[in-house]
């Protein structure tokens, strides 16, 4: 009688890691020099998850906000960033939805440091936005009435105490995050967004 061995494999795969590090985390997107900056703002090294799939929800949900044609409309979440072992009340989130236009005529805030790039750009120690407007073969009609994007990293109050410092570095969090879901989403000359943040802070007029 022949007897056959074989080695049996478990059909669900290799289990995930028990844990990622910065560059692993939001599908990659902060993989290089960010991922020191991603550390520094977190307090963390690594992290629960590695928000997989954020991206393309995040896209799908802009699409179906333009799609609506209200002026105003939850987007996706891109990715939440959760630190190893701290607990859900310290989750971080990147996420994006489609602004209203009178949202650019509020007042700016004394509590926030604002920079040119897109249509406004903030930030504060507890996290950055961004709105930006996208013209794209995505968006059918969008050269007549682009799409306007809102895209915000929110910092768990829990993850670090709010230092004045962690400012600049919110804002490079922000910007990352929304050049990329610019580039995915084909925007014409990134939505307005440079390649490299510029931090130089904008002085609004008084009001």
């Amino acid at each position: 009688m022949m007897v056959i061995l074989g080695v049996s494999t478990s059909a669900c795969g290799e289990e995930p890691p028990d844990h990622y590090e910065a560059g692993q985390i939001c599908e990659g997107l902060f993989s290089g020099p960010l991922e020191k900056t991603i550390e520094s703002v977190l307090g963390a090294k690594s992290f629960d998850s590695n928000g997989k799939g954020g991206m393309q929800r995040a896209v799908d949900g802009l699409k179906k906000a333009y799609e609506s044609g209200h002026n105003w409309a939850p987007g996706g979440t891109l990715c939440e960033i959760s630190p190893q072992g701290i607990g859900t009340k310290s989750d971080s989130r990147i996420y994006f939805d489609m602004y209203m236009p009178r949202d650019l005529e509020d007042k700016y805030s004394s509590k926030k440091r604002y920079y040119l790039m897109g249509k406004r750009a903030a930030a504060s120690p507890l996290g950055a936005s961004i709105y930006y407007e996208c013209v794209s073969p995505q968006f059918e009609g969008s050269k007549e009435r682009p799409m306007r994007i809102y895209g915000s990293f929110v910092r768990a109050q829990a993850s670090r105490e709010n230092r004045p410092d962690y400012v600049d570095e919110n804002m490079q969090i922000a910007h990352a995050a929304s050049l990329a879901v610019a580039k995915k989403l084909q925007c014409e000359n990134n939505g307005g967004l440079p390649e490299k943040p510029v931090l130089t802070p904008f002085v609004p007029p008084k009001s």
